[in-house]
């Protein structure tokens, strides 16, 4: 049998099942420490089930006692872009397909990472595609044009990040501006890494990790584990404030594996993306007084696990299109605080539920 060939035992709906495997218990809280978003770009209940069946573990997503499904529409479309999809889970706010971070009018939105750092607490940004993209980008930046990548990589200087890794490496050197902000990051106090080697190695508390030109390459094609393994550091560094902190981590390339209506790409990215949420997860049973919730800023590619022979003990993945679709897309939480993540919510809701856990809205 196809390795991408997907055997039904049972119905997709146990991807809503839930086990302990030896997390921590679910404290009530009125307030939380630490928050880990997750979010794997284009990655819908069929990509979950598609990695689900093509592991021979179960996944950490499986391994989430809450669980819910969220919205995903625009302010002007009912198919979402990154972002005004990332805007809207960033802010709370939904603006116009390809804005980041503001209104069509240019009326900035301040993100969840804005408000963290408002408050001292360590914020933190990684993904797998340049940092400049557009989901990582909705956290930090404000701009009319998702494609202005030298423009969101100002925004960064504009703010008091401590760790962000991802590509994008010449956003910030080779730019036509002439301006050379690795310098300005240097001034800044940050280490600059040009690689995941050095981004481990690195000692400093403010980490610029720039370890592509633009994007790094697909997880078989030479990227490997460079994204749990900047997720590993990241907590490290990030978890030395007493405040806490607030990390975004992207798992972006789900997203192009929809686009190209790949199968085995797919699989790939969202199983390292799994991988990454596993080290979060063994974080979490150190420090209880975390948060961590997992979602998908859309879904890509209408993918459908189907049987065109009528062998409905077997079915193997097919493409509904090349672009996003309008359906929803799965929530797991984890940790203190997860119990507010359950049933059906939007793509706004989380802005809101963050603030109120971090104790920012009752201020």
């Amino acid at each position: 049998m196809n390795k991408y060939l997907f055997l039904y035992t049972i119905t997709s709906m146990l991807l809503f099942t839930s086990c302990s495997q030896n997390l921590p218990a679910e404290p009530q809280v009125q307030k939380v420490d630490n928050i880990v978003f997750l979010i794997g770009d284009g990655m819908g209940v069929a990509q979950v089930y598609a990695a689900m069946s093509s592991s021979t573990e179960k996944l950490n997503m499986e391994l989430s006692n809450n669980t819910g499904l969220s919205t995903t529409f625009s302010l002007t479309d009912k198919i979402t872009d990154s972002a005004a999809a990332g805007t809207a889970l960033a802010t709370g706010i939904k603006t116009k397909n390809g804005v980041i971070g503001q209104d069509t009018l240019g009326n900035a939105f301040s993100s969840i990472l804005h408000v963290a750092e408002n408050h001292g607490l360590a914020t933190g940004l990684i993904a797998s595609s340049s940092i400049t993209h557009a989901t990582p980008a909705a956290f930090i930046a404000h701009e009319l044009k998702r494609g202005d990548y030298e423009a969101i990589a100002a925004d960064f200087l504009a703010t008091d990040i401590d760790v962000f890794i991802g590509g994008g490496y010449d956003n910030f050197a080779l730019r036509e501006d002439g301006l050379n902000y690795i310098d300005s990051l240097t001034a800044n106090g940050y280490d600059v890494a040009k690689n995941i080697e050095d981004v481990e190695l690195s000692v400093s508390d403010k980490l610029a990790g720039l370890l592509y030109e633009f994007h790094p390459p697909k997880y078989s094609e030479g990227r490997g584990d460079m994204l749990p393994k900047a997720t590993k550091k990241a907590l490290d560094i990030l978890s030395k404030n007493e405040k806490g902190f607030f990390l975004m981590i992207e798992g972006s390339q789900i997203d192009w594996a929809g686009h190209d209506n790949d199968t085995k790409y797919n699989v790939e990215e969202t199983l390292d993306f799994d991988r990454t949420i596993g080290v979060v997860l063994d974080f979490l049973k150190e420090n209880p007084n975390t948060l961590v919730v997992v979602t998908a800023d859309h879904e890509t590619g209408g993918m459908a696990l189907t049987s065109e022979t009528g062998d409905y003990m077997n079915s193997d993945a097919s493409w509904g299109t090349g672009g996003h679709t309008s359906i929803m897309v799965p929530v797991f939480a984890y940790g203190a605080g997860a119990d507010s993540f359950t049933g059906i919510m939007d793509n706004t809701d989380f802005f809101t539920k963050f603030s109120k856990l971090y104790g920012f809205d009752s201020e």
